[in-house]
This record gives C-alpha cells, sequence and structure tokens, in this order.
C-alpha cells in the first residue's frame, strides 16, 4: 500500500480492510453468521490497530472494538491526534444475504486502488470500514470503504454530492429501527423513507445522490459517523446533531446518540421541522 499523507492513509487501511473483509465473506459463506460477523470484526480490528500502530505509532486510537480499559485510557482524551475507526460497520449486512449476485473490486475515488473482483456470493451491500483522523477537536481526513458497491469515498478527494432540484427527496433510516420521528418529518416535508443498512452507508448514500438525507435518533457512537462526517463535510454536505449543534468527537463517553446529515439546502427547513416536532 502507498501511504502519502493522512488522508491516503484513511482511505488505504479503510481500502484494505474492506478487501479482506470480502476474502472472510467468501471464505466463510453464509452458513454461520455469528460466526461470520466475529471474525469480520476481529480481522478487521487486528489489521486496522497493526497497521496503525506501525504506519502512526505516536498516534492514539478509538475503536469500535477496544476493550472497555483502552477506550478509558486518559492518553486518548490528551492526544492531539486520535484515529476514530469502525473496522465493519454493520455486522447485521456483512452476515446477510440478499437478492441478486454482489462483487466488487475495491478502488478509491479516481481508481488508482483496483485489485481483482472478488466474489461476495449474495451478500447485502450496505456494509462500510470506517477510517477517521481527529486533530484538536476537528475531523481532518476520513475514509468510508463500501467494499461489496467497489468504492471508497474519502477526503482525498471528496465526491460532489448532486445538486437539490427541489422536488421530493429521500430520507435514509435504519432497516431496523427508524425513529418514530422521522417517520413524522418524512409525512410533513413530504419526503420519501429509504432504508439502508450500515451508518457509513447511510451517510455515503447522501453523497452518492441516493437519498438527499439522513436522520437518526436513538444511539450512536463516534465510531459509527466520524469518517463519513469527515467525508461529507469535506464534500459540502452538512452534518450536525439533531438540534443544529455540532457533533463532537474524541470524548470521555464515546457515546453520539443521534444525527443529521444533508445536502445543504435542505439542513434549514429539516432542522425546523425537527425543532417542531419535538416542542
Amino acid at each position: 500500500m502507498t501511504i502519502r499523507d493522512d488522508h491516503a492513509l484513511a482511505a488505504d487501511l479503510a481500502s484494505e480492510a474492506g478487501e479482506r473483509l470480502l476474502r472472510i465473506r467468501e471464505r466463510l459463506g453464509f452458513g454461520d453468521a455469528p460466526a461470520l460477523k466475529a471474525e469480520g470484526d476481529r480481522a478487521s480490528h487486528v489489521f486496522l490497530m497493526e497497521s496503525l500502530a506501525r504506519l502512526r505509532p505516536s498516534d492514539s486510537v478509538l475503536s469500535e472494538e477496544a476493550t472497555r480499559e483502552e477506550r478509558l485510557d486518559p492518553r486518548r482524551l490528551a492526544a492531539d491526534r486520535v484515529w476514530i475507526v469502525d473496522p465493519l460497520d454493520g455486522t447485521r449486512e456483512f452476515s446477510e444475504r440478499r437478492a441478486g449476485p454482489g462483487s466488487g473490486s475495491l478502488r478509491n475515488q479516481d481508481g488508482a486502488e483496483g485489485s481483482a473482483t472478488i466474489s461476495a456470493e449474495e451478500g447485502r451491500a450496505d456494509w462500510a470500514v470506517h477510517v477517521a483522523l481527529w486533530e484538536r477537536g476537528q475531523l481532518t481526513a476520513g475514509a468510508v470503504a463500501l467494499p461489496a458497491q467497489g468504492r471508497t469515498l474519502s477526503t482525498a478527494e471528496p465526491p460532489k454530492p448532486p445538486a437539490y432540484d427541489g422536488g421530493r427527496f429521500r430520507i435514509a433510516v435504519s432497516r431496523t429501527r427508524p425513529p418514530e420521528f422521522v417517520q413524522k418529518l418524512a409525512y410533513l416535508a413530504g419526503a420519501d423513507l429509504v432504508p439502508i443498512g450500515s451508518a457509513g452507508a447511510k451517510i455515503s448514500a447522501v453523497l452518492t445522490g441516493e437519498v438527499e438525507a439522513y436522520v437518526h435518533a436513538g444511539g450512536q457512537y463516534e465510531w459509527d459517523s466520524a469518517a463519513p462526517v469527515a467525508v461529507a463535510l469535506a464534500a459540502g454536505a452538512h452534518a450536525s446533531r439533531i438540534d443544529g449543534s455540532q457533533l463532537t468527537y474524541n470524548q470521555a463517553d464515546p457515546s453520539l446518540p443521534d444525527i443529521l446529515v444533508s445536502l445543504p439546502e435542505l439542513a434549514a427547513s429539516l432542522l425546523a421541522g425537527i425543532r417542531d416536532l419535538h416542542r
């Protein structure tokens, strides 16, 4: 892997972790979902932790798969640079079949990271790998690999979201637990709800034009959104808490329970609608 800077590093690591996950899914198949989830989480976490320890030895890391003791390590809170990673965002989707074939050769947005196509059988494609860098209060680099979709979105070359045309729009929501207020929001705003798997896949869908917004409340953590938010902000999209306040990272408590990511033209009206529903 060629490492140029933090942006390229995030993209390279997310892409390589994604390739490894595709190979794991190909090797193990879907017969034992818990075993597939466990091996995917473990292998991707080990790869990312070992790679960051080798390539950025002075930086701290916050990973979803870290132990409680590692997450509470006070050195992370005092660090100037912290990598926030989700080795496998969407373990449910990673371990589930879907109708139709799915395969992909993972590549970055500029097409520079090509590789041999790896069959993913009929597995779902709405899962991701997240790698983000937080520096002194800000997200400064990030990448979201969508391995089964054959692409990686990153701050190295941010995607260009399509402009909103003023018509009916789409809001990405959780497949399994869409917030009730989002259903009311969609009704009032004249929007359609689109169930998508992982948080990274949903935010990426905003950036690639599959939906125009993503609204969630009810529980997430920093690793669920750090990388996709870094890419969204670099791409010019709106990203905030559902009350409009800033998303903050590298906190002692990594809980970050709600989020709004949208095309910038829709942010004000969505925030106003959310405020009205919470009065």
